[in-house]
C-alpha cells in the first residue's frame, strides 16, 4: 500500500470513527438537537486534530484536551506522553491527576485501559467532588503505545468508557497521519539524496577539466563557466525544500546545458521554449535536471555528430506541459517500460524512474512520465503539471551564497523567450 492509498484508507478509518461519535452523542436527543450536536462535534474534532497532524507536543495536547473537554461535556480531559508523564489536562479535578499517575502509567506500559472509581481514591471533599470516574485508554499507534486519553466524568457509565474510547481513536487516527507525514518527508528527503546521487561525478571532473583547458585560451569563459557551474551545485545541493518554481528549475537547467555545450562544442545542440505564464507554476525540486541530463548523456553523447536537447514548457490550461526531448540513439520502448517498473529494485534508468515515483507520489498515477523512445529515434518525456494542487508550494531555498549582493553568478530565471 502506498502514502496515498494508506493515507485515503487512515481518512476513511477516521470519518466513521467521526460518524461513530455523532450517533453515540446525538442519540438521545431530538431531531433539532441532534442537528446542532453534530456540527458542534465537527467543529470540535476539526479544531482538535490539526495540531495533533504535528505529533504528539503540549501545544497539540493543549489544544486537543480542550476542545474534547468541550465536546464531550466531561469533569476533565488529559493527555500523556509515553512515559506516562502528563501533556495536559483541563478542567476540574486537578488534584486528582497526582491519585490518577500511577493507573497511567501502568495503563501506558502495559497498552490496557483502566477504569478507576472516585470512590476508591482519597479525597478531601467527598461529597462535592465533580469526579465520580475516571477512564484511562492507551494511544497505540503502529502497535507502540505513544501515550494515553485520561477522561475524568461526573457520572459513572458505559456510555463514558465508550465516549472515551471512540474519542481515543480518533487521536490514534491524527497521530498515525502524523507519522504518515514524517515517513513521507523522510522519503522525499531519500529520494532528493538519490537524485543528487545521480549527478555524475564525470559530469564533475570534466565539467572542471574543461574550465581547466580554457583558462589560458579564454579566460573570460572560463570565468563563466566557472560562475555557472557554482550556481548549478550550490542550487542542486541545497539543504533544504521539497518544491521549486519551474523558473528555478528551468534556470539550473539553463547552466547544466550551458556546461555540456561548452564541453561536447558543436556535437550538442540547444533549444528552449518555456512560455512565460508558466514559470511560476510549482514542480518537486530537481525534477527536470536528472531528464536533461539523460538525454545528454545516453542520447546525444552515444551519437556519432552529436544532436539537439530540446526542453519546451507550454501553457496547457490547468497544467503546465513540459517535454525534454532529444534526436539521439533512443532505445528499445519495451525495455524501458520495463526497467522504470523494476528501477526502484534494479537501479535501471533510476533518474527517471525515480522522477515517475515521485510524480505520481506528490501529484497521483494521473501525472506519470508520458516516455517515447524507439531505437535510432531519440527519445521524448513529457511531464504534464498542474498549475495548483494542495499542499504544494515553493520551499524558500536555503544554500551558501543567496544573501551577496555581489554574486555576480545567474540569476535563477531564464530569459522571456
Amino acid at each position: 500500500m502506498d502514502f496515498l492509498t494508506e493515507r485515503a484508507f487512515v481518512g476513511v478509518v477516521a470519518t466513521l470513527i467521526v460518524l461513530g461519535l455523532f450517533v453515540f452523542l446525538c442519540r438521545p436527543r431530538k431531531a433539532g438537537s441532534v442537528h446542532d450536536a453534530v456540527l458542534d462535534t465537527v467543529q470540535r474534532l476539526s479544531k482538535a486534530a490539526p495540531e495533533l497532524r504535528n505529533g504528539l507536543t503540549e501545544q497539540a495536547a493543549d489544544q486537543a484536551t480542550t476542545h474534547l473537554l468541550e465536546m464531550l461535556k466531561c469533569v476533565a480531559v488529559g493527555i500523556s506522553d509515553r512515559d506516562g508523564r502528563l501533556l495536559s489536562w483541563d478542567g476540574q479535578a486537578n488534584e486528582h491527576y497526582a491519585d490518577l499517575e500511577e493507573q497511567i502509567v501502568e495503563a501506558v506500559r502495559e497498552g490496557h485501559r483502566a477504569h478507576v472509581q472516585h470512590e476508591n481514591l482519597q479525597c478531601r471533599r467527598r461529597g462535592s467532588c465533580p469526579m465520580r470516574t475516571a477512564v484511562i485508554v492507551p494511544l497505540i499507534i503502529d502497535g507502540q503505545v505513544e501515550g494515553a486519553l485520561i477522561v475524568v466524568g461526573g457520572v459513572d457509565g458505559k456510555r463514558m468508557i465508550r465516549a472515551a474510547d471512540e474519542v481515543a481513536r480518533f487521536l490514534c487516527i491524527q497521530l498515525e497521519l502524523a507519522k504518515l507525514d514524517e515517513s513521507k518527508q523522510q522519503l522525499a528527503q531519500a529520494e532528493l539524496r538519490a537524485l543528487r546521487a545521480q549527478i555524475s561525478p564525470h559530469f564533475i571532473y570534466n565539467t572542471l577539466n574543461t574550465i581547466s583547458s580554457l583558462i589560458r585560451t579564454d579566460p573570460e569563459q572560463s570565468r563563466e563557466l566557472l560562475q555557472d557551474f557554482a550556481a548549478f551545485t550550490r542550487y542542486s545541493f541545497r539543504s533544504n525544500g521539497m518544491f521549486a518554481t519551474l523558473a528555478d528549475e528551468l534556470s539550473n537547467i539553463d547552466r547544466y546545458l550551458t556546461i555540456e555545450c561548452a564541453r561536447y562544442g558543436e556535437r550538442l545542440s540547444v533549444r528552449l521554449r518555456i512560455a512565460p505564464e508558466v514559470q511560476s507554476v510549482v514542480v518537486p525540486f530537481l525534477v527536470l535536471q536528472p531528464l536533461v541530463e539523460n538525454a545528454v548523456r545516453h542520447g546525444i553523447a552515444k551519437k556519432p555528430g552529436g544532436g539537439t536537447v530540446s526542453v519546451f514548457a507550454h501553457d496547457n490550461g490547468n497544467e503546465a506541459l513540459i517535454t525534454i526531448e532529444d534526436d539521439g540513439v533512443g532505445m528499445d520502448a519495451d525495455r524501458l517500460f520495463e526497467d522504470l517498473r523494476d528501477a526502484h529494485k534494479s537501479g535501471a534508468h533510476v533518474g527517471v524512474g525515480n522522477i515517475n515515483y515521485r510524480m505520481r507520489q506528490v501529484f497521483g498515477d494521473d501525472y506519470a512520465l508520458m516516455v517515447e523512445t524507439a531505437p535510432g529515434a531519440g527519445m521524448k518525456v513529457t511531464l504534464r503539471v498542474p498549475k495548483y494542487f494542495p499542499g504544494v508550494r515553493p520551499d524558500l531555498p536555503n544554500f551558501a551564497g543567496d544573501d551577496h549582493p555581489d554574486d555576480d553568478s545567474p540569476n535563477g530565471h531564464l530569459p522571456p523567450p
